[in-house]
């Protein structure tokens, strides 16, 4: 196989960019925010972005954010795994700071998922698009999109983002659910100066710099099918797959002893549901002693689950990478968020090393999610995000 260095070329990074990053691997919250603040902070510093493990001290980690960017609205959430400018990494924080200059923020806690209907998102949107009116650096219509970071154990991502996604209109966005290392436990989101559960952070914004919001698999559909006959949809739960319990029938498809089904299995042999002519991963949480399977997305009684089947993650990265290169030209910056099957998918293969380079290659800041958000659709198993490119000749920045 080539390496990534062979099968992307490496873009030229503007002099002065407007997009900073910095990692930091150590352990302790001050320590590790105080190397942030060396990489990224400078006179028109505008706003961070963070992703970091659930390692750290949330606690400690939050008042140390709040003292180094006293002055700098900070968003984040919790992760499955980073992506650093140096690849994936686990363990660590890494963050993107953004020039005032070429960005507008509008950051908005949702903080009760449950009750968030129309009129709360559309309230949401307008005061969102409010502050970024008061100094849009261009027109908000073409020139906007709006990042989402959810509770990826609230079990509430597809209301939540399908209501927003209908407040926003032609605004494209995209996003990804919080991780906690695959502990399945708690994870978290970042805003206002501290770390929630069961909530959920939308960032508008606003920049004249080309851009476009995208998502990718490397999955393709199978002949087999299975139709859920029987669900607890509040619990993700299915009972019941082709009228069998839904690991018998699970188990049946892969070839695999129930006792063999776990992380690495659901990763490798996933289940989608067809929208038109589109694939989306729901992808399999958990096996449960009661013979249902646990989901990472909502799945309804009824409908059909198609078998898929991975293609190689490396080439259809190289091809999406390079096809955003094409249509935007070099990139500042591409903000990705990778679902953590695919990283654990990648390590059985022994490929991660080869896409955390390409990772690194194509300027990629982000984090491995429990879940992907794009367009008002929950989805797993892809890497969706952002590719920020360079200010073009004769533009606005």
């Amino acid at each position: 196989m080539q390496d990534a260095t062979s099968l992307f070329p490496v873009s030229a990074p503007a002099v002065v960019s407007p997009l900073r990053t910095a990692v930091s691997h150590r352990s302790d919250p001050a320590e590790a925010v105080a190397e942030l603040a060396s990489g990224l902070c400078h006179a028109s510093l505008g706003f961070v972005l963070f992703f970091c493990s659930v390692e750290y001290p949330l606690e400690a980690l939050s008042r140390a954010l709040n003292e180094a960017f006293a002055d700098i609205p900070v968003a984040g959430c919790t992760s499955a795994g980073e992506i650093t400018p140096a690849g994936y990494a686990r363990g660590s924080i890494v963050a993107i700071g953004f020039d005032r200059c070429h960005f507008v923020f509008a950051p908005a806690l949702v903080d009760s998922l449950d009750a968030f209907d129309l009129p709360c998102a559309q309230r949401l949107v307008d005061d969102l698009l409010g502050r970024c009116r008061e100094r849009a650096l261009a027109p908000l219509a073409d020139h906007s999109f709006v990042v989402t970071l959810l509770d990826g154990l609230s079990s509430s991502e597809e209301s939540v983002i399908a209501t927003l996604d209908a407040a926003l209109g032609s605004i494209p966005s995209f996003g990804g659910s919080a991780g906690d290392d695959n502990r399945l436990a708690r994870t978290h989101v970042f805003c206002h100066g501290r770390f929630h559960n069961e909530a959920a952070v939308v960032l508008m914004v606003n920049t004249p710099l080309p851009f476009e919001v995208f998502t990718t698999h490397h999955l393709r559909p199978r002949h087999e099918k299975l139709v859920v006959t029987a669900v607890d949809r509040e619990s993700r739960r299915v009972m019941e797959l082709n009228a069998v319990p839904a690991v018998e029938a699970y188990a049946a498809l892969v070839e695999q002893p129930v006792a063999g089904l776990g992380p690495e299995l659901f990763a490798r042999h996933p289940l989608a549901v067809r929208i038109g002519d589109h694939y989306y991963v729901r992808s399999i949480q958990r096996a449960n002693e009661d013979g249902s399977l646990s989901f990472y997305c909502a799945v309804d009684n009824g409908i059909v689950l198609t078998a898929m089947t991975s293609a190689l993650i490396l080439e259809e990265l190289v091809q999406t990478l390079q096809g955003l290169e094409q249509r935007l030209g070099p990139h500042e910056l591409v903000i990705g968020c990778d679902c953590f099957l695919r990283r654990l998918e990648l390590e059985v293969l022994g490929e991660d090393a080869a896409v955390s380079d390409l990772l690194s290659l194509s300027r990629v800041i982000g984090f491995n999610t429990y879940g992907e958000q794009y367009h008002g659709m929950h989805i797993n198993q892809t890497f969706t995000g952002v590719a920020i490119g360079t200010a073009r000749p004769g533009g606005a920045a």
